[in-house]
């Protein structure tokens, strides 16, 4: 089997995220359902981290 340029075509066809309605961004994951960026789908409360923060 060739890793090649071959290869290159058995690569999934379909969108795997799109445009999340909650931040905008193309975070949206269509098979899990929730965005990878913000939560949408999962939580009610924005996805945020403590090292992120400006202090």
């Amino acid at each position: 089997m060739s890793k090649g340029t071959s290869a290159q075509g058995k690569k999934s066809s379909g969108k795997s995220h799109i445009t999340c309605r909650r931040c905008g961004k193309k975070s949206f994951n269509v098979k899990k359902g929730y965005c990878a960026s913000c939560g949408f789908g999962r939580s009610a409360k924005m996805k945020d981290y403590n090292w992120a923060k400006d202090h």
